[in-house]
């Protein structure tokens, strides 16, 4: 009665063991992360002074729920989509791309970037916008990057939208194809915002 005692207590306590090695709590994560790079960036140790520059806050864009995720969408069709295997971002896209605007505006329209705290003190130009897509279109087997921005003057109430659009061959709908192809038409988009940016007054 005691030998069956014990070996049913120490089965039961090598059930979680034996279970340890089968259950996995979320996903496995990819081998490596993706993440863009400023083609454009602000020189190291150059200062800035919003006193003698224009400032600017740069807000982290609004995003749909597509791509409100760390994972590569991917248009299938006009209604369906799905993400790349084994693409994961380091972070959620529209927090990447918020701070690959920041540096492209700083280098390119000679801006001070201002955090939304500092503007308080500092009458700023605002950037917001709505990153609509940033994905892969699979029927024309492109990178594509749509941003809609809204820009308003420092001192102004009013605001201007314009839209702005790249687009990048890959070569394949794989993660080493969406990571380059992404982060080069991301570069695209954020030049030619900063470009729009620099001849506002």
């Amino acid at each position: 009665m005691i030998v069956r005692s014990v070996a049913k207590t120490l089965l039961v306590a090598a059930v979680p063991v034996l279970l340890a090695g089968c259950v996995r709590f979320g996903a496995e994560p990819p081998p490596s992360l993706l993440t863009i790079a400023a083609q454009s960036q602000p020189q190291p140790g150059a200062a800035q002074n919003s006193a003698n520059a224009r400032s600017i806050v740069v807000q982290v864009p609004a995003v749909p729920t597509a791509i409100a995720t760390t994972r590569v969408p991917v248009q299938e069709t006009d209604t369906t989509i799905a993400y790349v295997k084994d693409a994961q971002w380091a972070e959620p896209p529209a927090r990447l791309f918020a701070r690959l605007l920041a540096d492209t505006v700083t280098a390119r329209a000679n801006m001070v970037v201002l955090s939304p705290a500092q503007s308080f003190s500092d009458p700023s130009a605002n950037l917001a916008g709505e990153l609509r897509w940033f994905g892969l279109d699979a029927t024309q087997r492109q990178a594509l990057v749509v941003y809609d921005a809204a820009l308003t003057p420092a001192g102004a109430t009013n605001v201007e939208k314009r839209r702005f659009e790249a687009r990048v061959p890959v070569a394949a709908i794989d993660a080493p194809s969406a990571g380059a192809a992404l982060s080069q038409a991301a570069n695209q988009v954020a030049q030619q915002v900063a470009d729009w940016v620099a001849g506002q007054r």
